[in-house]
C-alpha cells in the first residue's frame, strides 16, 4: 500500500531507510517532530497516577502532537486513530500501538518469575512467540517487555515480572523473550534501563544505591544480552542511580546503553517519568524534560513533557535542533522497519483474531508451560503424588479464584475462564476420588487493604465496576468450616498465599509470610493430624520457616495462567513430574533480605549452616543459609550424580576445559533435570562471589536411564569487570561446581595460565 507522505507518495521500500527518512524530516515543522516523541496511552487503560482523558488525545491527535499509542486493544479504534494520522494528518505519519505484554496476551501463561523456574529456553521463546502473534492480531506492534532487571529482595513485588537473582541466567532468558517477540515481528521494549530491582528496602521506585562495580557484574548482563539478541527499544526506570534519575541519567542511557554496548534503538520511559524526574529535586517540567532529552530519551510517555516544553527549551537554548531531530529519526526509523509507511494497517486486520488469538492450541501451550513452573520445595515421605481416589478437602481463599490463577499484568479478556484449582482438580479425580472446597480464611487481617487489593485493577478500566465484599463471615467460623471439612477427608490441599495484587507493580510487601488469617487457617488444618499439601500460590519468594518445619508437602505454584487448575492437578496427581527449580533464594526470615546466593566472600565468613558465633559475619537468631536455596527444586523421582570430570586441569586464556558428568534417573518415573554449572574465582584483583552460574543444561531422562551432560569452560565464562570496570579474564586458580542447585555440588579446581 502506498503511504501519502506530505503529498508525495512512496512506497517506503523504493528508497533506503536514512534518505527515506531525510526526506520525511525535511519537510516536518518543529512541532511535528516533538509530536512524534509523545507517547500516550488509551483513555480506557491507567499504568500510572496520570493519564490524558479521550477528549485531551483526540485534540492532540488532530494538532500532531502523538508518535504512538499504548494500552489499546479494540482494533476498530486503532484503525479509526491510524485513518486520522494517515489520512487527515498534515503529515501522514502512521502511529505503532504498545502494550504491556508481560507474560501472554489473550492467552495467559505463568508469570515471568514461574517461567524463569523451568530453566526451558526453548519454551520460553515459543511463550513470547505466541504472545507476539496475539498482539499482532489485535493491532499491537510493541510489546513492553522483556522485564530483565535482577532483583536480589523479595520484598520488591515486581519481582514476579523477572527472572530472579542471577545474572547469567537472567541474561539467557533476555535472549530468550526477544528473539521470540521480535522473531514474529514485533518491538520488544527492554524495561527498566536500569537497576529498578536493586530499589533499597524492596520498596518500589524507591532510590538505587550500588557500586558501578556492582552494578556491572551483578546486574547488567540481562541489558546487553537482550540488546545482542536484537531489540529493539529500551524503556528507563523509575529509580535513580548515583543521584541522577534513571530517566535523565547519561551515564546509563548515552555513555553505556548507546556509546559503549552500541544500542541502536529508541528509548522511551516510563509512565510518568519526566514528571517524576521533578519530585527528585532536578527542576521542574521544562528543567526535567530537557535533561531527560539529553541523557538520550527519545519518547516521553505520558508526562507531557516533551511537546509541553520542548519548544521553550529550544528557544533558550537547553536543548539543540540536532537533539530534538535525533529522538525523532529514531521514531520515525521504528516505523520504517515496522514497515508501517508500506502499509500503516498491516497490524489492523481484524480478520487475524479467530485465526490465533486464545485457541485450543495456545491454550494447551499454557498448560504444558504452567507443568514445567511449578517447583517441589519439600516432599516428605512421599505424600506426593495424590491418588486420584483420594477423598480431598480443598481449603484456603485462592483455591476457587481465577483471577488470581492469572497473575499481575494480566491483560486478558479471557480472565473469567482461568482454570481454577477446585476445576482441575475436580476433572483430574477418578470416579472414587471426591473434592470439598471451602475458602477456609479472609485473604488479609485488614478490611480495608483486602478492598484494595480485591479492587486494585491494574490496566483496563471497567466501566461500573462494583467491588466485591470481604470479610462477610467471621474468620473463626470460616476456620471451624475447613476444619470440619479437613478431618471428613483423606488429604488436605491447602492453596493459600498471595492474590494477584498483592505482587506486581506497586506492591511491595514489609512482612514476607503467609498473612496472618491463612496462618491462622493452616495452624488449625495442622492440629487436625490430616496430611497437608501447601499449594503455594505467589509472584515472590515467601518466609517459609513455619511450614517448612510443620507440613509434609509444599508445592509453589506461582501464579500459572489460563491453565493453572489443569496444570497442579497434573502435578499433584503424578501424571507430570515437577522439574522446576528456584531462580531465587527463598529467606528464613525477611530480616534476610536482600538475600542472594552470588554474595561476596567476608574478611571473618562463618559457614552458612552453622549457628551463632560470635566476631564472625552471621545473625544470632537465624542462619546465613536460604531456607531454600537458587537452583533448588525436587522431583517425584530420584538423580544421581557420578563423579565430575575434568579433561584438563589448566588451561590458556584461548583454550577450554570440558566438564563432564553423569547423571542417572534412579527412580521409577520420567523427569526432567536441570543440571548447573557454578564457577569460583579465589584470587583476583577485585573481591569475587563465592559462586556464580555458568551454565546449565536441562535433560529428559527415563527411569533408570543415565546421560553424560557436558560443559565447556572457556576465557569468556571467567570473565569479570575488574576495578576499572574493563572486562577482562585474570589468569589463577578456579573452582568449578556442578550440581542439582548452587548448595549440593561437587567441586574440583583448575587454573588458568
Amino acid at each position: 500500500m502506498a503511504v501519502a507522505v506530505f503529498g508525495c507518495v512512496s512506497t517506503c521500500y523504493g528508497v533506503d531507510m536514512s534518505t527515506f527518512i531525510d526526506q520525511l524530516m525535511a519537510k516536518m515543522t518543529l512541532g511535528e517532530k516533538i509530536g512524534q516523541l509523545n507517547l500516550v496511552s488509551s483513555w480506557g487503560f491507567r499504568s500510572a497516577m496520570k493519564q490524558n482523558s479521550k477528549e485531551e488525545n483526540l485534540s492532540m491527535v488532530r494538532n500532531g502532537e502523538i508518535g504512538a499509542f499504548y494500552g489499546f486493544k479494540d482494533v476498530a479504534e486503532m484503525t479509526r486513530l491510524q485513518k486520522m494520522a494517515v489520512e487527515k494528518g498534515k503529515t501522514h505519519i502512521p502511529y505503532f500501538f504498545g502494550m504491556d505484554v508481560i507474560h501472554g496476551f489473550e492467552t495467559t501463561f505463568p508469570i515471568p518469575l514461574a517461567l524463569s523456574t523451568s530453566w526451558d529456553l526453548p519454551m520460553i521463546e515459543q511463550s513470547a512467540r505466541i504472545a507476539a502473534k496475539e498482539a499482532k492480531a489485535l493491532g499491537v506492534s510493541w510489546v513492553f517487555s522483556p522485564m530483565v532487571d535482577i532483583c536480589r529482595d523479595a520484598r520488591w513485588g515486581r519481582i514476579a515480572e523477572g527472572a530472579g537473582e542471577d545474572p547469567y541466567l537472567g541474561g539467557e532468558i533476555a535472549k530468550a523473550y526477544v528473539k521470540g517477540y521480535e522473531g514474529e515481528g514485533v518491538m520488544t521494549c527492554v524495561k527498566h534501563f536500569a537497576l529498578y530491582g536493586g530499589a533499597e528496602a524492596g520498596r518500589d521506585y524507591n532510590t538505587v544505591s550500588m557500586s558501578r562495580l556492582d552494578m556491572m557484574n551483578g546486574y547488567m548482563r540481562p541489558y546487553q544480552e537482550a540488546i545482542k539478541a536484537g531489540a529493539s527499544s529500551f524503556m528507563t526506570a523509575l529509580n535513580e542511580f548515583e543521584g541522577i534519575p534513571a530517566t535523565c541519567n547519561r551515564y546509563l542511557l548515552h555513555d553505556l546503553l548507546r556509546s559503549s554496548w552500541g544500542f541502536k534503538g529508541f528509548v522511551v520511559t516510563d509512565a510518568t517519568a519526566i514528571q517524576e524526574i521533578q519530585n527528585h529535586g532536578l527542576g521542574d517540567l521544562q528543567q526535567a524534560s530537557a535533561l531527560a532529552l539529553k541523557a538520550g530519551v527519545d519518547m516521553d510517555m505520558n508526562s507531557n513533557g516533551f511537546v509541553g516544553t520542548l519548544k521553550k527549551s529550544l528557544a533558550e537554548g537547553r536543548v539543540t535542533m540536532q537533539e530534538i531531530d535525533q529522538a525523532c529519526r529514531r521514531i520515525l526509523e521504528a516505523k520504517y522497519k515496522l514497515g508501517l509507511f508500506d502499509n500503516p494497517y498491516r497490524f489492523l486486520d481484524p480478520t487475524q483474531k479467530a485465526k490465533c488469538v486464545y485457541t485450543k492450541e495456545t491454550r494447551a501451550f499454557a498448560q504444558k508451560a504452567a507443568q514445567e513452573c511449578q517447583v517441589l520445595l519439600k516432599n516428605e515421605d512421599h505424600l506426593l503424588p495424590l491418588s486420584k481416589n483420594a477423598k480431598i478437602a480443598l481449603i484456603g481463599p485462592l483455591g476457587n479464584r481465577g483471577d488470581d490463577m492469572q497473575g499481575t499484568w494480566s491483560v486478558s479478556s479471557h480472565q473469567n475462564e482461568t482454570v481454577t484449582i477446585l476445576q482441575g482438580i475436580k476433572e483430574a479425580l477418578s470416579p472414587k476420588g471426591s473434592v470439598t472446597y471451602c475458602e477456609g480464611s479472609w485473604l488479609v487481617e485488614d478490611s480495608v487493604l483486602e478492598q484494595k487489593l480485591r479492587t486494585n485493577i491494574l490496566g483496563f478500566l471497567i466501566p461500573n465496576y462494583k467491588p466485591e465484599a470481604v470479610h462477610q463471615r467471621p474468620l473463626q467460623e470460616m476456620i471451624d468450616e475447613a476444619v470440619n471439612t479437613a478431618r471428613n477427608a483423606d488429604v488436605v490441599v491447602a492453596a493459600l498465599g498471595e492474590s494477584s495484587t498483592m505482587n506486581g507493580e506497586g506492591a511491595s510487601r514489609s512482612d514476607i509470610t503467609i498473612p496472618q488469617p491463612q496462618r491462622q487457617l493452616l495452624e488449625a488444618l495442622y492440629n487436625t493430624g490430616k496430611p497437608i499439601v501447601l499449594l503455594l500460590s505467589t509472584g515472590r519468594p515467601l518466609a517459609l520457616e513455619w511450614e517448612n518445619t510443620h507440613l509434609p508437602a509444599i508445592l509453589c505454584t506461582w501464579a500459572l495462567g489460563d491453565q493453572a487448575g489443569h496444570a497442579i492437578a497434573d502435578i499433584l496427581f503424578g501424571d507430570v513430574s515437577p522439574s522446576a527449580k528456584l531462580t531465587t533464594s527463598f529467606p528464613r526470615s525477611v530480616g534476610q533480605c536482600p538475600i542472594y546466593y552470588n554474595h561476596m566472600n567476608t574478611g571473618r565468613p562463618w559457614p552458612d549452616d552453622k549457628t551463632y558465633q560470635k566476631f564472625t559475619s552471621c545473625y544470632i537468631d537465624v542462619l546465613n543459609s536460604p531456607l531454600y536455596p537458587f537452583g533448588y527444586g525436587l522431583s517425584y523421582t530420584t538423580f544421581s550424580y557420578g563423579k565430575m570430570r575434568l579433561d584438563h586441569n589448566t588451561m590458556s586464556e584461548d583454550g577450554e576445559i570440558k566438564v563432564s558428568v553423569d547423571v542417572t534417573n534412579s527412580g521409577s518415573m520420567d523427569a526432567d533435570e536441570v543440571v548447573q554449572l557454578y564457577i569460583r574465582d579465589l584470587v583476583a584483583s577485585v573481591s569475587r562471589t563465592v559462586k556464580e552460574l555458568k551454565d546449565f543444561q536441562r535433560v529428559s531422562l527415563k527411569a533408570g536411564e543415565t546421560k553424560t551432560v557436558t560443559f565447556t569452560i572457556n576465557a569468556e565464562k571467567l570473565k569479570f569487570y575488574n576495578s576499572n570496570l574493563k572486562w577482562v579474564c585474570e589468569p589463577g586458580d578456579f573452582q568449578v561446581m556442578v550440581g542439582p542447585n548452587c548448595r549440593d555440588v561437587q567441586t574440583e579446581t583448575f587454573t588458568m595460565e
